[in-house]
This record gives C-alpha cells, sequence and structure tokens, in this order.
C-alpha cells in the first residue's frame, strides 16, 4: 500500500533556514520539494567530490575482499584518508601507463635481442650507423641479393613471416629498401622487461598503503555524508521561493501522516515559522512511500525496477506478487534446478547483513519454492521424468497440456487487472467514470464463462449461461451500452458513441495481443525442459558401451555440470525476465497503472556518528 502523506507549506526568514534544514534533518521524517533544482558551478564541484568520495568507498570495500589486501593497518586520526587514497590511485595510474608503453616497446623489440642502446648511439658518433628494418619474407628473399649489393645487411631474426634486419652505414646516407625502418627506442627488450619488473614491485608496494586506507573507510563515507548533507541543503535553499524581497522563503514539505505530529511539535515550538498543514490533492507532486506486509515488500523488489505508483491511486505490488511467482515456476520448471536456487537463496539469507540483501535473498527463495512444487506438480527433475520413479503418481503433462493453460492464466490475470482497474477509478474520481470499464469486464467475463469453458472441458458448461441463452446475450447488450455510450460521462451521446466505437477497436487488439503474450510462458517452461533432456541424452550418448560405473561417472558427470549448469544460468534470466515482462505490458497496462517519479526522501543525518575527526579535513572538504 501507499504510506498517506501530509503536505506543509512553510513560511520562515531567510537567515533561518540553514538551522531550520538542520532541525529536519535531525528529525529525519520531512521531504522538502527541489523540483527544478539546477546545479550551479560550485554546486557541480560538489556533484563531483560526492561521485568521487562513493567511488572510493566502494573501490576500497571491494578491496579488502581482494588478495592483495592485508588487515589490521589502520590510518592514524586526523589523517586524510580520501586525499591519501587519491594520491595512491594516481602514482598507480602513472605506474600502470609506464608499464604500458615499456610492455609495448618490449613486444616490439623482442625479436632484435639483447643489445645496448648506449653502445649503438657511441658507434654513431664514430661514424657507423645502425639502422633497423622490418619486411615480409617474400619481400625480403626477392630483393635479398640485390640489396647486399649495395648495402651491407644482417639478418637478426625471421618470426612469423617477418624478417628483422640491420643495414650498416655511414651517416648521411641514403637507404632506398622496400621495407618500414623502425625507430632505436631509447631502451631494448632486455632493459624494458627490467624496468617493468621495477615498476610492478612499486605497484605492489602501494597495496600496503591501500590496504590502510580501506581500514579507514568510515572516515571516508563520514566524509560521504556531510558531503550528501551540504548537497541536501543547498537543493533546498537554491528552490525555496523567495517573498518580501528576499527576507522571507517559502518551502514545500511532506511527512508520512502517521508522523506528521511529531513534525507538528518541532513546527510549534521552533520561532518565526509559519505553516499551513493540508492533505495532498492530485495536481501536487507528492511523493510516494511503500508500506507492505512481509510477502508484498519482498516483491517491491521487482516493481521498483519499473516506477513507483502515483499517490492517490494503488500500490500493485500485492497484486502481482503471486502472479510472479506462478509465472517464475512455470517458465524454470524442474524442481531440481528450484532446489539449487533454494539452496542459494537460504545461503544469500544467512550471510545477508543488508536489508536490500535480505529482500534479493527471499525474493530468490520465495521463486525457488515456487519453482520446486510447479517442478514437481509437473515431474520434472534436472530434465528427468519422475513419472519413472513414481509410476504411480499421475504426473502433469506440460508439453502436450499447457498452451492452453497459459493462454487461460494471462486472461485471467488481464480480467483481474482490469477488475482493479475498475476499484483505482471508483476510489479516485468515482463510479460513473469506471462504468465503460466495467462494461468491458463484464462483456470479457462473460464471453469466457459462456463460450471459454466449453473449450478447455465440454462438461465444463453453465446451464443457464451458454453461447445461446438469453442471459449471456443480456450480459453482452449491458457490456455494450456501458462502454459505448457510459465511456466520457457528462459528454454528448454521439460523441460517446463514436469514441466508445473506437476503444472497441484498440481494445479487442489489444486484449488478444495481450493475452497471446502469455505463451511465452509454456514458450520458455518448454525450451528449459527440452534442453536439460538434451544434456541428459548427450551425457549418456558419450558413455562407451559396457562401461563400468566408475567411467559412466567420469565421462557423464562434466558434461551434466556443464550444460545443466548453462541452462539453469540462461533458464533463470529467462524466469525473472519475461514474468516481470508480463507484470509490466500487460498487467499494468489494464490495472490502469499510473507511475511516479517521486520518492519519499526526507531529510536526515545520513551518518549519525561525530564528525568532530574531520575537522583537521575542513580545507579539503571546503566545508566553511
Amino acid at each position: 500500500m501507499i504510506a498517506k502523506m501530509s503536505k506543509y507549506d512553510f513560511v520562515l526568514y531567510a537567515g533561518q533556514s540553514a538551522d531550520f534544514i538542520e532541525r529536519l534533518r535531525e528529525l529525519g521524517l520531512v521531504d522538502i520539494t527541489t523540483a527544478g533544482w539546477e546545479p550551479a558551478e560550485e554546486d557541480r564541484q560538489l556533484l563531483a567530490d560526492i561521485e568521487a568520495h562513493v567511488k572510493a568507498e566502494d573501490f576500497l570495500k571491494a578491496f579488502r575482499t581482494d588478495e592483495r589486501y592485508v588487515a589490521g593497518q589502520p590510518m592514524a586520526a586526523g589523517t586524510d584518508v580520501f586525499g591519501e587514497y587519491t594520491a595512491l590511485q594516481q602514482r598507480a595510474a602513472e605506474l600502470k601507463a609506464e608499464i604500458g608503453r615499456l610492455s609495448k616497446i618490449e613486444a616490439e623489440w623482442a625479436p632484435w635481442g639483447d643489445f645496448s642502446t648506449e653502445t649503438v648511439g657511441k658507434l654513431a658518433t664514430e661514424g657507423i650507423v645502425l639502422r633497423f628494418f622490418t619486411t615480409q619474407k617474400s619481400t625480403f628473399e626477392r630483393y635479398e641479393a640485390e640489396w647486399n649489393e649495395s648495402y651491407n645487411i644482417s639478418v637478426i631474426e625471421q618470426t612469423g613471416g617477418t624478417v628483422y634486419f640491420v643495414v650498416v652505414t655511414r651517416p648521411g646516407d641514403e637507404i632506398e629498401l622496400d621495407a618500414m625502418e623502425v625507430k632505436l627506442p631509447q631502451m631494448d627488450a632486455s632493459a624494458a622487461s627490467k624496468r617493468i619488473a621495477q615498476l610492478e614491485g612499486e605497484v605492489s608496494g602501494l597495496d600496503a598503503a591501500l590496504s590502510r586506507c580501506a581500514d579507514s573507510v568510515s572516515v571516508i563515507e563520514a566524509e560521504t555524508a556531510v558531503l550528501k548533507e551540504r548537497l541536501q541543503g543547498v537543493k533546498v535553499q537554491a528552490t525555496a521561493k523567495p517573498e518580501a524581497d528576499g527576507a522571507l522563503l517559502v518551502m514545500e514539505g511532506w511527512a508520512e501522516k502517521e508522523t506528521s505530529d511529531k513534525v507538528d511539535a518541532l513546527l510549534d515550538e521552533y520561532p518565526n515559522v509559519v505553516y499551513i498543514k493540508s492533505d495532498p490533492t492530485p495536481e501536487d507532486d507528492t511523493p510516494v512511500k511503500l508500506k507492505n506486509g512481509w510477502f508484498a515488500h519482498i516483491f517491491e523488489f521487482v516493481g521498483n525496477m519499473y516506477a513507483l505508483p502515483k499517490y492517490g491511486t494503488i500500490d500493485l505490488t500485492s497484486f502481482f506478487a503471486p502472479f510472479y511467482m506462478l509465472f517464475f515456476g512455470i517458465c524454470l520448471n524442474d524442481a531440481g534446478y528450484g532446489l539449487i536456487l533454494l539452496a542459494l537463496g537460504l545461503t544469500m539469507l544467512r550471510k545477508s547483513k543488508t536489508p536490500t540483501m535480505k529482500q534479493a535473498s527471499w525474493f530468490a527463495t520465495m521463486c525457488a519454492v515456487a519453482t520446486i512444487l510447479f517442478g514437481g506438480f509437473c515431474g520434472s527433475f534436472f530434465g528427468m521424468s519422475m513419472s519413472e520413479w513414481f509410476p504411480g503418481v499421475h504426473f502433469f503433462d506440460f508439453q502436450n497440456k499447457f498452451f492452453t493453460i497459459a493462454l487461460v492464466i494471462g486472461l485471467v490475470q488481464i480480467i483481474f487487472g482490469m477488475i482493479l482497474k475498475v476499484a483505482l477509478i471508483c476510489s479516485t474520481v468515482g463510479f460513473r467514470y469506471s462504468l465503460s470499464t466495467l462494461g468491458w469486464v463484464i462483456i470479457v467475463v462473460s464471453a469466457c464463462l459462456a463460450m471459454g469453458l466449453p473449450l478447455l472441458d465440454e462438461s465444463w458448461v453453465i446451464p443457464f449461461f451458454t453461447s445461446s441463452s438469453p442471459a449471456f446475450y443480456a450480459a453482452l447488450g449491458i457490456g455494450a451500452v456501458l462502454m459505448l455510450f457510459f465511456n466520457s460521462p457528462g459528454k454528448n451521446i454521439f460523441v460517446n458513441f463514436g469514441s466508445g466505437l473506437w476503444d472497441t477497436y484498440n481494445n479487442i487488439t489489444g486484449i488478444l495481443s495481450d493475452v497471446l503474450s502469455y505463451i511465452r510462458l509454456f514458450a520458455i517452461g518448454l525450451s528449459g525442459g527440452v534442453l536439460a533432456l538434451v544434456f541428459n541424452s548427450l551425457a549418456a550418448g558419450f558413455v562407451p558401451e559396457g562401461a563400468n560405473i566408475f567411467v559412466r561417472l567420469l565421462v557423464m558427470i562434466p558434461i551434466l555440470l556443464i550444460g545443466h549448469g548453462i541452462n539453469m544460468f540462461m533458464s533463470t534470466i529467462s524466469s525473472f525476465v519475461h514474468p516481470m515482462r508480463l507484470t509490466f505490458v500487460e498487467f499494468y497496462k489494464n490495472a490502469g497503472f499510473e507511475m511516479s517519479m517521486r520518492t519519499f526522501e526526507p531529510l536526515r543525518k545520513l551518518n549519525p556518528v561525530s564528525y568532530t575527526h574531520l575537522r583537521a579535513h575542513e580545507t579539503v572538504l571546503d566545508l566553511v
């Protein structure tokens, strides 16, 4: 569900704004509207500083899991950890760039062997010049005799169809050869290799300093919090509306209705602040916060990938969650794969330390349970048919029966979405505005009951409600009247009729295409099962005839592990993505989902620790 919000309009003296924002931050319950904020030049620098600090945090936290990390060496109190990290990264980048340059020299001059560039230079001062050339082997063999008559040539190496040779000449002599001359580097391959080893040693030496930075990453986290809080203040003050020649500021704020009494208490005791508290209107850009129970909260993970629902509408998370679980289980459709996913989810759950990771772990666990149940229902275990193990159990024939059922499931979810849309319209603008959608619900449900049920099973016939019964035609007539003449209450009847006809075409084609989209549930589940069966057959086919159990396992296990590993990875991705697509496109559309791009983000202390240890870094952070 969507948390109820209270709207606040604040009026205060401009000189109070910084302190007022700080008090709201300490309270941590008020979201100040900052829509339309455009960063100034100094603000862009602040954003860049925040980004740099966040990247430093991420790198150092990842470095603590690296084998190069040496624990137990935190930096001394008062050390500029971020500055030290920045210097180390800059030095590491310089060293790696130099190593890259020298590696190129080493690779280019390795065919020339060991020689001294100093000796080559000394020979040049004494009138003996060595010039280095490369050419294709075929070209060299064609002109070798001719070149030897004119020049003093010495072949150094022939490799990969290329000839490396040196021409000994005097200073100023011109050489005309069908070959590419190579400029003499400052060092040969051997010297470059030795220098690379030295630089790599220096890079390794930086690891100890980076380890100390990683052990002190909490200092950078605290600095990041200060910078982010500073950005909050900048955005609030920049978007506040000045009044009375800048002496007053007007701000808009939001708080959850259930905690608004605490906000009222603060505002009542704060001096020289006037506020107006009201309920949000449809015209307001009200921030959204979801407050769901345990089960629905798990699937907020999915809904947030698309968008939050608009304030005043319905949060669809609890309604699509059971469908998503079912769709995931249908697509993966193997009890063996589900057991592996369950083990992974439970392991993640045991090791999770953050709310986000716990949410993702529960999500994986719930989807695994759905996969185990549906895979067991269909009798599939790592591509093997469980009916061979339990001949007395009647498993569901997925391949031959589920195609039609997939369409039925889609139709059920679409009708459910349309019913939710009727409820949404009734709660927001009134019952009469929902009559057109209600008409479509009546028509679709009537057609499904009278015509669809007998197609699934001849015995599923409602005696008084068949395709030829008066009750069926009466229901179609009621639905048609509602959808053709009540789609735009208050408008001319002919305008409504024309609009209803246009909506009829769009809805018929739309519902048809939406229902057909659910065939993907059958296709994905079938493809994964077929691939699992193929890998099982492939493993059995490579076993030599008459082989003992040891040989059979030696041959089959690698094939099965690789094959099922690939299949499970690809099938799990498909099982995650395609139910999400059905949710966001088919279900959301028919349920009348409206998105909000604004999340409830109250001003708060981002890091509640004391910042006294940051005073030494004020010049770095530019906090003054």
